[in-house]
């Protein structure tokens, strides 16, 4: 990774928004604004309405009647999310593409400035940024760019796989249009490591950006799209990112050669992470079987790699305990971690 420092655009790139809405119109006329108010750029937004049974169609006719940079595409039965999001990309036509939910948000100028990378960087296929959470006002921060985050083609999905983790808020994501007719579509097989795989999709033969600022975007958090449960949610999340490697490893896109042994880093990962996860539900008094599973599924990948490594950090003995001296500089470790992450995307 080198960090650059920013620049403008010096040019005027066309960005087409993808906007998917399932009974969220009373979040509709805010995205959509945030989406079109952005200086430097052409912007158009696709509002793609998966037969919402609320006033969604309706409020996304009123926006397009009012500036005729939007458009609408309506199902007439649902199709579902990954349907929806690939027939809304497919449709566009952009010099780099959006995919933004109803209920998230853009930053303000956050697609000059991660246009502005990709101008100045053309191998660069993907950037993103940070995206706070929030629930009814989205945070003031500053959103100006301290510095760009440029891996080239490659250089990206390697420390990401070989810890098995997805660093990207979709609403943050921008790609150049190549690289995603190169990569083609969602994969309909991961209702939820859809974007995981495709971010590692696109590392493996493009450049991957990242803009260092308060925010590229806003995340919404309310009670339709959190976990019903904390733990099973998490256990549902390890399975899925497990397929993401079995697609990613077995099928790779062309002309990249990816190594076995990134592969078995990957998986050992996994299980790693498995296992603080069975350490976690078992101090919070989750159900037996919560616990249960979350070995089960350590144990299942870590027969797939060469060369399974214990964790370092666990031991299964009277009851699953884990050693006291290892707990605290694990912590500090993914705290400065955390912290890498929030500013510079390492």
């Amino acid at each position: 990774m080198r960090l650059h420092r920013p620049v403008g655009l010096t040019s005027r790139p066309r960005v087409s928004v993808v906007v998917p809405c399932y009974n969220y119109g009373r979040f509709l006329p805010e995205a959509v604004a945030s989406a079109l108010d952005q200086d430097h750029v052409d912007v158009d937004v696709l509002v793609v309405d998966d037969a919402s049974t609320d006033d969604s169609l309706a409020v996304a006719h009123r926006i397009a009647a009012a500036d005729d940079r939007v458009e609408v595409l309506a199902h007439e039965t649902n199709q579902g999310h990954i349907r929806t999001y690939n027939e809304g990309l497919g449709k566009v036509s952009g010099d780099y593409l959006v995919l933004l939910s109803a209920d998230d948000l853009l930053a303000p100028n956050a697609l000059p400035r991660a246009t502005a990378l990709m101008e100045a960087h053309p191998e660069v296929g993907l950037v993103y940024g940070h995206a706070p959470s929030f629930a009814d006002v989205p945070p003031d921060v500053d959103h100006r760019p301290r510095s760009w985050s440029v891996w080239g083609p490659g250089e990206w999905l390697a420390p990401r796989a070989r810890r098995s983790r997805n660093p990207i808020y979709t609403p943050t994501a921008v790609m150049r249009t190549a690289a995603w007719s190169e990569i083609g579509a969602y994969d309909a097989r991961l209702p939820l490591g859809a974007d995981m795989l495709l971010w590692y999709q696109a590392g493996a033969s493009w450049g991957v950006g990242r803009v260092n600022n308060g925010a590229q975007a806003f995340y919404r958090v309310h009670g339709a799209n959190m976990h019903l449960t904390r733990f099973a949610g998490m256990h549902r999340d390890l399975v899925e990112q497990r397929e993401v490697l079995r697609i990613l490893f077995d099928d790779p896109p062309r002309g990249v050669d990816l190594d076995s042994a990134l592969r078995d880093r990957a998986h050992r990962s996994l299980a790693r992470r498995a296992r603080r996860l069975a350490l976690a539900s078992r101090r919070d008094l989750a159900a037996p079987d919560q616990v249960d599973a979350f070995l089960r599924f350590a144990q299942e990948v870590e027969a797939t790699a060469a060369a399974a490594v214990p964790h370092r950090a666990t031991r299964l003995a009277d009851g699953l305990l884990e050693h006291r001296a290892a707990a605290f500089p694990r912590r500090v470790e993914e705290h400065l971690r955390w912290r890498l992450w929030r500013r510079y995307g390492l």
